[in-house]
C-alpha cells in the first residue's frame, strides 16, 4: 500500500465576522493512510472544551470549526494540522471579529424651559450608538462637570442634567455631545431662571382744596346746630297731669 503525505486540497480562508454571528473555517486534507488532524489556535492546541461556542469535526477528509456566536475574544490565527505517517501539512487564517458600529443618534432631545429661581431642574435626552457613545454636557460651550450643584445622571439609554436650584445666573444655552468611534450629534436648548419679581408698595396722597374743607366745615356746624335745637325727651312721662301732694 502506498503512502502519501497530507495535502490541503482546500486550505483555511481568513475570516471577518460580526460579532454575535457565526464564524466557520474549513479545510479539505487528502492523504494516505488517512491523516489525523489537530487545531490550534495563536500557536496553542485547541479543543472543543477550551474555548466556548467552538465546534469541531473532521469527516471524509473535510476539517471544520465552527464558533456558533463570537466575540472579541475568539479573534486570532487559527492552524488546522493534519499527520500521518508520511509527513504532515498545515494551513492557517485569521479571524477578525468586528463589532456592530452605529453613529449616536438622539431619540429624545434637550428641551428649552423657563422656570422660577430656585426651581429644580431638570434636562433629559435618550441617545442610541455602538458603540455606546460618551456623553457630556456644557453650558454656553464649557464643559459641566458633576459636583452637588449640577448632576450628570444616567438611566439605560437616557442621560440627564440635574440642576438642584436654579437661579437666573443659571440661565443661558445648555448643549449634550454624544460621541463614538462611528461619529458624533449634538443637542441644543436654551435654559431660562426668572427672578423673584418685586413689587414696590405706592404711597398715595390725598389732597383736599381749601374750597372742599370750607364746605366740610360748614355741614359740621350745621349737624352740631341740628343737635342742640331738638328738644330734650320728658324723662318722667308717667307724672305728667298729676298734681303735687
Amino acid at each position: 500500500m502506498s503512502t502519501q503525505a497530507p495535502t490541503f486540497t482546500q486550505p483555511l480562508q481568513s475570516v471577518v465576522a460580526l460579532e454575535g454571528s457565526a464564524a466557520t473555517f474549513e479545510a479539505q486534507v487528502s492523504g494516505s493512510p488517512v491523516p489525523e488532524v489537530s487545531w490550534f489556535r495563536d500557536g496553542q492546541v485547541l479543543s472543543a472544551s477550551a474555548l466556548p461556542g467552538v465546534q469541531i469535526s473532521y469527516s471524509d477528509g473535510r476539517a471544520v470549526l465552527r464558533i456558533s456566536a463570537v466575540t472579541a475574544a475568539h479573534s486570532g490565527r487559527f492552524s488546522v494540522r493534519a499527520t500521518n505517517g508520511a509527513g504532515q501539512a498545515t494551513s492557517t487564517a485569521e479571524l477578525l471579529v468586528t463589532a456592530e458600529t452605529a453613529p449616536p443618534n438622539f431619540l429624545q432631545r434637550l428641551q428649552s424651559s423657563s422656570v422660577r429661581q430656585g426651581s429644580q431642574v431638570r434636562l433629559d435626552v435618550r441617545v442610541t450608538g455602538k458603540p455606546t457613545p460618551v456623553i457630556k454636557f456644557y453650558r454656553e460651550g464649557a464643559e459641566i462637570q458633576s459636583s452637588a450643584d449640577f448632576r450628570i445622571l444616567q438611566d439605560g439609554d437616557q442621560y440627564s442634567l440635574l440642576i438642584a436650584e436654579a437661579f437666573p445666573e443659571d440661565s443661558g444655552t445648555y448643549s449634550v455631545t454624544a460621541t463614538n468611534s462611528s461619529g458624533r450629534a449634538t443637542s441644543t436648548a436654551e435654559l431660562l431662571v426668572q427672578g423673584e419679581d418685586v413689587v414696590p408698595v405706592k404711597k398715595t396722597k390725598t389732597i383736599i382744596s381749601t374750597s372742599q374743607m370750607a364746605v366740610d366745615q360748614t355741614r359740621v356746624q350745621k349737624v352740631r346746630c341740628g343737635l342742640t335745637k331738638k328738644k330734650k325727651k320728658n324723662l318722667y312721662p308717667r307724672l305728667e297731669n298729676q298734681k303735687v301732694q
